[in-house]
């Protein structure tokens, strides 16, 4: 049954699905299909990465030529190296899969001119990066899982310089729990915008349903493990349903702590 079953999240489940991601065009039509006009071409999203999401993306971190874009969870790169190319910026994108860093560098000289992206191994709480690196903050769909979420929002806030703007996915926290407007604002954040994202359940609804009935030419192009991994997921949410907690888009302005 469903609910005996459990979705895999271990490092090498997060490999083995880049790496099957990047060679499934099955995969990617059923996305763009899911999506509709929303689907960001090129971008190649895993994630509910939207046309809509990457322009409040570029209105929100207001960055200038050359400024440094810090994607966290970055995956296989595409919404980073998009906004790196939209906003002349130079990215750096961190995730725990060593297959995601691997594509994610690959896939850079498709968006931006050599030595203008990097991509490095680390997690949410320990990026490696310096204090004050960023300019600006990307996470799409990445920091909720976090096993620390207060430690990766400090982890944020202290490779972000004052003044800079972190853009993530989550969701609204069940009212007997600590929500990211309280822990960003304990981390040193200002929460400037939160717009809620009314198209995101909707979106994995559609995702979700075609899982099973493409499973035969999904299990050709992703393999065993990556499939299962898929139609696990389907099956738990479809039959659980959403959280009634609203999807959103969050944006975070650094504070300046010595100023004043």
């Amino acid at each position: 049954m469903a609910e005996n079953r459990t979705i895999g999240t271990a490092p090498d489940d997060y490999d083995a699905m880049h790496h099957a991601a990047q060679n499934s065009p099955l995969l990617h039509e059923l996305w763009e299909r899911a999506m509709g006009d929303e689907y960001p071409t090129g971008v190649e999203p895993t994630s509910s990465c939207s046309w809509w999401l990457l322009g409040h993306a570029v209105s929100a971190l207001r960055l200038r030529p050359d400024e440094r874009l810090v994607d966290l969870g970055c995956g296989r790169g595409g919404p980073g190296l998009w906004l790196a190319r939209a906003l002349s910026a130079r990215l750096t994108g961190i995730d725990f899969s060593a297959v995601a860093v691997e594509i994610a560098a690959r896939r850079a000289d498709d968006f931006v001119a050599p030595g203008r992206a990097e991509f490095r191994q680390g997690s949410f709480e320990r990026t490696g990066l310096p204090d004050r690196y960023a300019d600006g903050l990307l996470s799409v769909d990445a920091l909720p899982f976090s096993p620390d979420r207060q430690a990766a929002i400090r982890e944020a806030a202290r490779i972000l310089a004052p003044g800079g703007r972190f853009v993530l996915t989550a969701r609204e926290q069940p009212a007997d729990a600590e929500g990211w407007p309280t822990m960003a604002t304990a981390a040193g954040f200002d929460v400037e915008l939160i717009l809620d994202n009314t198209d995101h359940d909707d979106f994995w609804r559609r995702l979700f349903a075609s899982y099973p009935e493409n499973a035969p030419g999904l299990r050709v192009e992703l393999g065993e493990r990556a499939t299962d991994n898929l139609l696990t997921e389907a099956e738990l949410f479809l039959a659980q349903g959403f959280p009634e907690r609203q999807a959103q888009l969050l944006v975070l302005r650094r504070r300046d702590e010595s100023a004043g």
